[in-house]
């Protein structure tokens, strides 16, 4: 297990390298021209050129990439060209904010979501997974965008519960700040919930006719022990790889979310960059993202040997 873990934290590596090269050479051909997105575009000639060598911006794109990347790894994301600040701080605020949102509705997804699949399981062809089943279709089908627009109508519009859209800090008070992340939270995991439940319920489907289960059923255990030990464990393998890239969408894919409802977060600082050609911030953002896909998919490899105990990655497994 060591041996395995030890290769995927080196294949994440991988991952992140490559990621960063092709984030480089992308943003690189971009139609920006840094030095007259910093001065204006009447700067004169000499002004523009002067500061393309002090910026190495006439250096070969290897040795731009190098700069870029080794202060990357000494904890330097460089700075903002718009707003003139550090990026590393700026986006930590951001993905503090968003963490908030992707944690808070991560959480709910896999509770809601398992449980509304091993419902609908055990009461497979009676109305109750009819209706699961229904409520899980519209899930898929329907966008983000208009769950976004049916919570801020009902709950911001008609009932006044929640406010339409900002964020307030926590410093602000409690309930004024869960107020301005439950709307975004709610549509977060409208729009995620399917995945969870219809997977798990067919998982739990299959392994509910299992020999094992059968087996544990014949030995006399308790129906609640059958489904939780012994059906679940083996059912939520495929579900947690779900979960592991539902975390990643949730992470990369709040853009939508964050900009219906202008909250501050990492997308919304993603599409700001993008709009303004922030190139040193549109980077690092888009490396945060990469960055909690992997890791993201290495929890899930992890929680895959804990859950299963005949797996063996260090051994049989590559």
């Amino acid at each position: 297990m060591a041996g395995y873990i030890l290769r995927r934290l080196a294949f994440v590596a991988l991952v992140l390298v490559a990621v960063s090269i092709l984030v480089f050479g992308i943003t690189s051909l971009l139609p920006a021209n840094v030095a007259y997105l910093i001065l204006g575009p009447f700067a004169p000639p000499e002004q523009v050129r002067a500061l393309e060598l002090k910026l190495g911006l006439t250096d070969p794109i290897w040795q731009q990439y190098w700069r870029w990347a080794s202060g990357i790894l000494r904890g330097d994301l460089g700075e903002s060209m718009l707003m003139n600040r550090p990026i590393a701080p700026l986006l930590w605020e951001a993905i503090v904010r968003s963490l908030t949102l992707t944690v808070t509705s991560f959480i709910l997804i896999g509770v809601i979501g398992v449980g509304l699949g091993v419902i609908a399981a055990l009461r497979h062809g009676r109305p109750l997974d009819h209706t699961v089943s229904v409520a899980t279709y519209l899930g898929i089908a329907v966008p983000e965008f208009f769950w976004a627009i049916v919570v801020i109508l009902v709950f911001a519009a008609w009932l006044g519960w929640l406010p339409s859209s900002g964020y307030e800090p926590l410093s602000a008070g409690y309930w004024i700040w869960l107020q301005h992340i439950i709307a975004p939270v709610m549509t977060l995991v409208f729009g995620h919930l399917a995945h969870v439940s219809r997977l798990t319920r067919s998982s739990m489907i299959e392994v509910m006719q299992s020999p094992y289960v059968t087996a544990a059923r014949a030995k006399g255990l308790p129906e609640r022990v059958v489904v939780i030990r012994h059906a679940l464990r083996n059912a939520l393998l495929p579900t947690i790889t779900v979960l592991a890239l539902d975390f990643g969408r949730l992470m990369g894919g709040i853009v939508v979310v964050e900009t219906v409802f202008a909250y501050p977060g990492l997308g919304r600082l993603l599409v700001f960059s993008i709009q303004n050609r922030d190139l040193p911030t549109l980077q690092a953002a888009i490396l945060v993202v990469a960055a909690i896909y992997a890791l993201a998919n290495f929890a899930a490899d992890l929680l895959y040997a804990w859950l299963n105990p005949k797996i063996r990655y260090g051994r049989s497994v590559a």
